[in-house]
């Protein structure tokens, strides 16, 4: 009896051993790890409740208890068109929250634009009326006062009167690969991060809009594989370093009079990055030039097309563009983000761009602006004040005092306050301890959590997780570098474990991070299961260390960078326990552009390097990327030459897994072909893995998984 006993724990402790071992299978198909994510708010005007799209509902909620309010929609409940939405993909509400804009059968176009069919619910009524019965239109958005919505088909801009349903063409020459108005280019979409490419005016009578002329931009084609006999081909305009971007024009149009106003602007400014309008209805332009180094913000008369300087900035590296500009005190003065002082910090000045204070100052940079809450005069902001590594949430008020802290935990701090500031939804992780989301009061008090991610933290303790233990690496260069590391299961020092590094290292950027690791965490966590070291380092040229930290890699890209990852491996390497002849790295997009150069600049110290979707040399970039961090090659041949995979093929030591998706409209196969050509050239053995129709992201279909799953058999034959 003793003995069956004994069998009996024996098997089921075996069996429980089992279920712990962390496997690709169980991080990308079935997602047993996932941390459970609570979407971003859509806060009412009242402050204390909020809408949540759910089984293609509508619903409403309180934020302060949690409870189900009501349905505010249900796809087939209104009188006019029962079952027409579909399903729903997202939704805004108008000013007074009677009317609601709902997209449904959105499909992506690029990273952030899409198109769909649009409705508008009348709350009241219970009526939805299609804006354009059966047609897919990007960038639909209310008036300010509720009885139109504007909106670009076929790269036209329409305006839609709710009232009476009739359609206005506002412009009349949009075609495709030519002309496109109200909505971004490719580059501006990627690069400055928006695709509305117009804004109402807050009196809802005019509407500013961008015209992109792209007619002399060159064209890249992707090539679609199928089952068909022939493959399509998608042609769109692509500017790479030194060509031809896009003409941009910036007009006003009128709806009184449907006239459109062009705004007057210098002909040498290349950008307008951004549009938007002052309390007053004035417009703000913002005009910058092709090294992104000048920026000015025009004030426009609406009428006359003519504009004023409101801000002038000048950097001797490059601007960054925010979206950080508040107009206060009913549009007299204005909130801005700068880092002249040498730190990102937020200044108070009026609207003939004179400074009155700095609202924030130290050395620290702020690293989000969520807003200003008009009432009780504070701003509330996160900053990385106390490690770069970490964040906190504070307030202030105008005068840059009163200065308080929100957040009470060490780790990643962030926040989304509710319309009237009275409470606040914050997101709370650490590198080893996942996602937590609770709601607090204007005073700091908790209210309640909606999510704690406990199901997860017992799964981390099921399976024997490995701390993240964060350290500094003090380079030959006296530089001190941010890093982490992840030690294997049973570490014991009196042996010796390959390292393997993970990194990314693009401007401004971290990775160093107090903070939840995703999917990542679980693969790092794998690798730590089987006896490997995983170790991240943030190099030069990484964010939250102040301006000449981050942009001291200006027209090196990749230089700096490959130093201290170099330094940073040989440090590793010197520790007792690892071993100095299996180190390895890898990196995705920039971090693919950096494993690449670490392992072909530094092959006395990597062993092995995987580069998925790397850019393998500058040129085939775009332009405003590109040119902001290096100029043009014809500007800065040195840095090109010196910094790009591509030209340092022969240097090939090590085993080199080389990743891309066929379909990536961003960082194009071309870089990856044409490295792959260079390698053969240099007669040097590499592995390559081609995914069909993939984007950047590499993902669908199992792509993810089967990518994972390479790249951990690369790891685990080369290294």
């Amino acid at each position: 009896m003793r003995i069956i006993i004994a069998l009996l724990i024996s098997t089921i402790t075996f069996s429980i051993d089992a279920q712990r071992d962390i496997t690709v299978e169980g991080i990308w198909r079935d997602y047993t790890f996932y941390a459970k994510s609570v979407p971003g708010f859509n806060f009412m005007q009242d402050g204390k409740h909020y809408t949540r799209l759910e089984d293609n509902k509508i619903k409403k909620y309180d934020l302060t208890s949690g409870d189900f309010v009501e349905d505010v929609f249900v796809s087939g409940n209104d009188r006019s068109a029962s079952g027409m939405v579909g399903t729903i993909s997202k939704y805004t509400f108008n000013t007074d929250e009677s009317l609601i804009l709902i997209e449904s059968q959105s499909e992506s176009i690029y990273r952030r634009s899409s198109k769909g069919l649009v409705y508008v619910y009348n709350r009241s009524e219970n009526t939805t009326t299609a804006i354009q019965e059966g047609v897919k239109i990007s960038n639909a958005s209310l008036s300010p006062n509720g009885d139109k919505v504007a909106y670009v088909h076929e790269n036209n801009l329409y305006v839609f009167d709710i009232p009476t349903t009739g359609i206005t063409q506002v412009t009349q020459d949009g075609k495709y690969n030519e002309i496109i108005n109200g909505m971004c280019d490719w580059v501006y979409e990627e690069e400055f991060s928006f695709t509305k490419a117009f804004e109402w005016s807050p009196d809802g009578n005019k509407i500013a809009f961008i015209r992109f002329d792209e007619t002399e931009v060159p064209e890249f084609t992707m090539t679609v594989n199928s089952d068909q006999v022939y493959p399509e081909y998608v042609t769109f305009k692509y500017p790479k370093v030194g060509e031809k971007n896009a003409v941009v024009d910036v007009y006003i149009h009128h709806l009184a009079n449907g006239e459109s106003v062009e705004v007057q602007r210098d002909e040498n400014w290349e950008y307008v990055p951004r549009i938007k309008w002052s309390p007053k209805n004035q417009l703000v332009v913002y005009n910058m030039n092709r090294h992104q180094n000048h920026l000015q913000l025009d004030l426009v008369n609406p009428k006359t097309g003519r504009g004023e300087p409101m801000l002038v900035e000048k950097n001797k590296y490059y601007i960054d563009i925010t979206d950080d500009l508040r107009f206060v005190n009913d549009g007299k003065e204005f909130i801005w983000s700068s880092e002249k002082s040498g730190y990102n910090h937020l200044y108070l000045y009026n609207m003939d761009g004179q400074q009155k204070n700095a609202i924030t100052s130290g050395d620290y940079d702020v690293t989000k602006f969520y807003g200003y809450d008009a009432k009780n005069e504070r701003l509330y902001y996160q900053a990385a004040k106390e490690k770069p590594a970490q964040k906190e949430i504070y307030s202030v008020n105008l005068k840059g005092k009163k200065d308080k802290k929100h957040s009470k935990q060490a780790g990643t701090n962030r926040a989304q306050f509710s319309s009237t500031f009275d409470y606040y939804v914050l997101n709370h992780s650490t590198a080893n301890y996942p996602p937590t989301y609770e709601v607090y009061n204007k005073k700091d008090k908790r209210v309640r959590t909606i999510e704690n991610n406990r199901a997860l933290r017992q799964i981390q303790k099921d399976y024997g997780v490995q701390d993240i233990k964060f350290m500094d690496i003090q380079t030959r260069k006296d530089v001190n570098l941010k890093a982490w590391m992840m030690l294997p299961k049973n570490f014991d020092e009196s042996k010796k474990y390959p390292v393997f590094m993970y990194l990314y290292g693009g401007p401004g950027s971290q990775q160093v991070t107090d903070a939840w690791k995703g999917q990542n965490y679980w693969w790092f966590q794998m690798l730590a299961q089987q006896g490997y070291i995983v170790a991240c380092v943030d190099n030069r040229g990484t964010g939250a260390r102040g301006e000449e930290f981050k942009k001291m890699t200006y027209q090196q890209l990749g230089h700096y960078e490959t130093i201290d990852q170099i330094e940073s491996a040989k440090y590793l390497a010197s520790l007792p326990y690892t071993d100095a002849n299996r180190i390895g790295i890898f990196g995705w997009s920039y971090g693919g552009y950096m494993s690449s150069l670490c392992l072909l600049k530094g092959n006395d110290v990597f062993k092995a390097a995987i580069a998925v979707a790397p850019v393998t040399n500058w040129k085939w970039y775009d332009t405003i990327y590109t040119e902001r961090y290096m100029r043009t090659s014809e500007e800065n041949p040195d840095g090109y030459q010196d910094n790009s995979p591509i030209y340092f093929a022969d240097q090939l030591k090590g085993n080199y897994l080389l990743v891309h998706g066929d379909g990536d409209d961003n960082v194009h196969v071309q870089n990856s072909m044409e490295m792959a050509r260079a390698l053969i050239s240099a007669n040097k053995q590499f592995d390559f893995y081609i995914y069909p129709n993939r984007n950047h992201g590499i993902y669908g279909d199992n792509a993810r998984l089967h990518l994972y799953n390479k790249m951990t058999n690369f790891i685990k034959e080369k290294l």
